[in-house]
């Protein structure tokens, strides 16, 4: 600091010295001689019997005429005479004040032949000079002022453009261990695995293990990756430097790649040690997908991290690990063994780990002891772990607006439902026939919903409005589902119709109340077609995913269909007969069940909201529904004959 600072006074000191240069080189050729203004008035007019000092010429010492000679500046008279004593007719400059004396009295004086001057009331030399450079004095002091609180704001960031911008975590207060990560506990067992190696080289190196340099933390956004990194900082009884990815990039061109030789550079100095980028795709990016062909600044930053990460120098004992949910777009050289050895999958949290973040969030906030984290952990599928804190948070705020002590499990419902569609919007006026329509809509959802076999069960049905929708039907599943076999997609696209089947019959026609179930079977039939090979008549042949999204500068020109314009009618055609097929289905059991469908209406009309037991009643009064028992084995009997589905496949709607 006391060098920079050295630096800026360095600078204020010629700044000043060229100012007072050029202050001065304004001046007139050498000093001026300061003449009385009588002898000045007899230069202009002779006056009888006193001879002038000399004649008034111009600066190159001609006398011409309409021109200007003399300067007058209020009371001030400057110009330029030559002596009458001169030998060389060399001109010289002179200054005189002018006397603040009436006419008169000059005429007098004049012909009285006395010699008299005047004094300008400025001419003091001392007051001057601090009028002149007070100005200045106030601009630099002003530009200093900025400058200091610019150097204390960011860090001394002026004199730093190469400093790599790492946080490193020495703070024993602020402490996030694994028991504040719930929900990807293999993701923990990586990742302590090197906290051990860490702690403990000495039993990796006997066996001839080692270690990864990096570990790359992958998954979709809020599932955690960030809160494991800070999780590895509190339980590593190591230095922890952390960056973000994007503290790299600046408008310098060579500020990331000495940023990284920097970050680097203090980890060397601190190993063992683990240094964590954040968000590493901002200079990971795959190079040269620039359209452009130009410089990227992104790619000199790559290529200087992985020469420190894995080049000739090595860098023992410095562990890097990043976190990115953008994996398919980073470098391949990145990736490779010796650079990120190891990829940590950080998933969606399943049905228990779900109900494990909803534990660990629960424990900051006061609730009811008979709360059910498991019904909204199955209610919730999907969710990750920060939309999980988000909906307890919800409770907490909605329970507090009741002037309630504790959250109980009326306001996790809404937290559930407002995270999911929205806040109610009870003020929303609606008129009767459109509120009827609304709850033979839902009930159409609701009732084929029970009726089929392979579909979750129903949680709830309302007609209250949330968001833009004007109603809910709402399923909750039993267990978490990975596979998804034919007959179970065939059921959703049919439950998903059920309230346009319902318009229909009731009404004589639909609305466009119906427009997103529409959108959501079409989904699903297309991935059976094109996806999931569910199509005898197109085979077990993929056809693209309607999900794909071209990385530029890799995927460039590559066309969106891979497969003809023949085959793109055939799905076409057999898109259509999927949704026909299932919607024909949905009519007959609608059709067949016309009377249940008005009284779950009818419920709806009455109370807005109805349960699980109460639809139970109306749809299956005698008890006959199939148990889920029941529903398992058929659906276990049926899909033994046919191959198992992918593990990792999702449809549209989860």
């Amino acid at each position: 600091m006391n060098k920079n600072i050295k630096s800026v006074f360095i600078f204020l000191l010629i700044f000043l010295v060229i100012l007072y240069t050029v202050y001065k080189g304004q001046d007139f050729n050498g000093k001026p001689d300061e003449i009385s203004y009588s002898e000045f008035l007899n230069m202009v007019e002779p006056v009888e019997g006193k001879k002038p000092i000399g004649h008034i010429t111009s600066k190159e010492g001609k006398d011409i005429t309409n021109k200007q000679q003399i300067m007058i500046d209020r009371e001030l008279i400057e110009g330029w005479y030559i002596p009458a004593d001169s030998k060389d007719n060399k001109p010289k400059a002179f200054k005189t004040n002018i006397a603040p004396i009436n006419d008169d009295l000059v005429t007098k004086l004049r012909k009285s032949r006395l010699s008299f001057t005047s004094k300008s009331p400025d001419e003091n030399k001392l007051w001057s000079v601090i009028y002149g450079i007070l100005p200045w004095i106030f601009i630099l002091g002003f530009v200093w002022f900025i400058m200091m609180r610019q150097l204390q704001a960011s860090g001394n960031k002026a004199f730093t453009f190469g400093k790599s911008r790492a946080k490193m975590n020495v703070d024993p207060k602020v402490k996030t261990t694994f028991g504040d990560v719930a929900g990807c506990d293999e993701a923990k067992v990586e990742l302590l695995e090197i906290i051990e190696f860490l702690k403990d080289p000495k039993k990796f190196q006997a066996i001839g293990a080692r270690i990864p340099k990096g570990v790359l933390l992958v998954g979709p956004p809020g599932t955690g990756k960030t809160l494991l990194a800070k999780a590895v900082a509190g339980e590593a009884a190591v230095p922890f430097f952390s960056i973000s990815g994007s503290d790299f990039v600046e408008m310098f061109v060579g500020v990331g790649a000495s940023r990284v030789r920097d970050l680097f550079e203090q980890g060397k100095k601190n190993a063992p040690c683990i240094i964590f980028i954040d968000e590493i795709d901002a200079v990971g990016r795959l190079r040269g997908a620039g359209l452009g062909g130009g410089h990227d600044e992104r790619e000199q930053t790559l290529n200087q991290m992985l020469v420190e990460m894995d080049g000739f120098e090595m860098n023992e004992g410095v562990i890097v690990m990043a976190a990115t949910n953008r994996a398919d777009v980073l470098d391949p050289a990145l990736l490779r063994p010796g650079r990120f050895d190891r990829q940590v999958i950080v998933d969606l949290p399943d049905l228990r780990g779900r109900e494990d973040i909803l534990k660990v969030h629960a424990k900051k906030v006061p609730m009811v002891s008979d709360i059910s984290l498991n019904s909204i952990a199955r209610g919730t599928p999907g969710f990750t772990g920060a939309d999980l804190a988000n909906l307890i948070n919800e409770g907490a705020l909605l329970a507090a607006r009741r002037n309630k002590k504790r959250v109980t499990q009326e306001e996790l419902e809404e937290a559930r439902d407002k995270v999911l569609m929205g806040p109610e919007r009870k003020s929303m006026l609606i008129s009767d026939k459109e509120k009827e329509m609304t709850a033979y809509h839902e009930a159409g959802h609701a009732l084929l919903g029970t009726l089929l076999p392979y579909t979750e069960p129903v949680h709830k049905v309302t007609i209250i409005p949330r968001g833009r929708a004007l109603g809910l039907t709402q399923s909750l599943p039993v267990e978490d589902r990975h596979s998804y076999r034919k007959q179970y997609c065939l059921d959703r696209i049919v439950m998903s119709m059920g309230g346009y089947i319902a318009e229909e019959l009731i009404f004589g026609e639909p609305s466009n109340g119906s427009s997103n179930d529409i959108q959501q079977a079409t989904n699903i039939a297309r991935r059976m077609v094109c996806e999931w090979g569910m199509s005898e008549k197109l085979g077990t042949i993929n056809y693209g995913g309607a999900e794909n999204s071209p990385f530029i500068g890799r995927d460039y020109g590559q066309s969106s269909k891979p497969y003809s314009e023949e085959f793109a009618a055939l799905i076409d055609q057999e898109v259509k007969r999927i949704v026909q097929t299932s919607l024909d289905k949905g009519r007959d059991l609608v059709r067949k069940n016309s009377k249940k469908l008005e009284g779950i209406a009818k419920a709806l009309l009455s109370k807005e909201t109805i349960d699980a037991a109460e639809l139970m009643a109306i749809v299956h009064p005698s008890g006959e529904k199939p148990s889920e028992n029941d529903q398992k084995k058929k659906l276990n009997a049926s899909s033994s004959k046919k191959t198992k589905g992918s593990a990792n496949t999702k449809p549209a709607y989860s």
